[in-house]
């Protein structure tokens, strides 16, 4: 499958990501490599083979859930630098 400099284009909006000319070149080449990669992958036969998460043998160390005291509404509001009568207000991170 081919990946043209328009389909990195495309990938570039909706991640948001401003790239130059040279790094849109780069990017369609590196991205071609890639699925061209995963193809490759998907030719192989897997057919008895068991899906596995973890090749390392990790296993997750967890507790239990236990609920304890909670702060109330106005203890955790007083804790903010900015808030109003029912939330926490914080500064918009994302521009469109």
């Amino acid at each position: 499958m081919a990946i043209t400099e328009a389909d990195v284009r495309h990938l570039a909006k909706l991640a948001s990501l401003g790239l130059s000319d040279a790094e849109m070149q780069r990017m369609a080449s590196e991205l071609e490599a890639i699925v061209g990669y995963v193809q490759q992958l998907q030719s192989v036969d897997t057919t008895g083979i068991e899906p596995i998460a973890n090749v390392a043998g990790l296993a997750n160390v967890t507790r239990p859930d236990v609920s304890g005291v909670m702060l109330s509404q106005r203890q955790v509001l007083g804790n903010a630098p900015q808030c109003n009568e029912v939330a926490i207000l914080v500064p918009k991170v994302v521009e469109r």
